[in-house]
């Protein structure tokens, strides 16, 4: 039975292919704000692995204007690096919004719009996070070797995170539901 002002009613996330909500219920003996609140946990615990590492990406990238050789950059390199710089403070400040959201939300009994929005801003922080490494790496290769190895360099780099970040995960998901959709045809 839900809690007073759990705010957890069902909503589109609830209907997705894969989202059993009786699944928690039997198999967690959870309700759905207990869902919500072990959902926001998890959030927070992914949310502190990739904030270090796009506020260490954004710190050095705040640097490299102070560095000697920075003048010597050709105007395409100048244009990677500031559009780098761009898509990784866009990045932190979508990784970083969930902590501020909590705080204005917070004792609102607002988990579900907590838990909602923090998903969609970490998903596209993360896209942001993605441009901003593969444009650090276009700038390092560019920069060290040349444009062409740099824009290799650079779709290498795009190949590996969408194959770590989107087509993994995506693939352990359509192998999940064909077989959850095994076990139901058992049933």
């Amino acid at each position: 039975m839900a809690k007073h002002g759990d705010n957890s009613g069902s909503n589109a996330t609830d209907a997705e292919p894969g989202h059993d909500v009786d699944w928690n219920e039997r198999a967690r003996n959870e309700t759905p704000t207990e869902r919500l609140d072990r959902n926001w946990a998890d959030l927070l615990q992914e949310l502190r692995v990739i904030q270090t590492g796009v506020q260490l990406l954004t710190g050095f990238l705040l640097t490299i204007p102070f560095q000697s050789r920075f003048a010597d950059l050709t105007s395409f390199a100048q244009v990677v690096y500031l559009s780098t710089l761009s898509a990784s403070v866009i990045a932190t400040g979508l990784l970083i919004a969930p902590v501020s959201l909590h705080r204005i939300l917070f004792r609102r009994h607002a988990r579900r719009v907590t838990v909602d929005a923090a998903h969609r801003l970490a998903q596209i922080g993360m896209v942001f996070l993605g441009i901003a490494i593969v444009g650090v790496v276009l700038l390092n290769f560019d920069v060290v070797v040349g444009p062409t190895a740099g824009i290799i360099a650079a779709a290498a780099t795009v190949v590996l995170l969408t194959g770590l970040w989107v087509a993994l995960p995506v693939g352990f998901r359509i192998q999940d539901d064909k077989e959850d959709a095994a076990r139901s045809q058992v049933r």
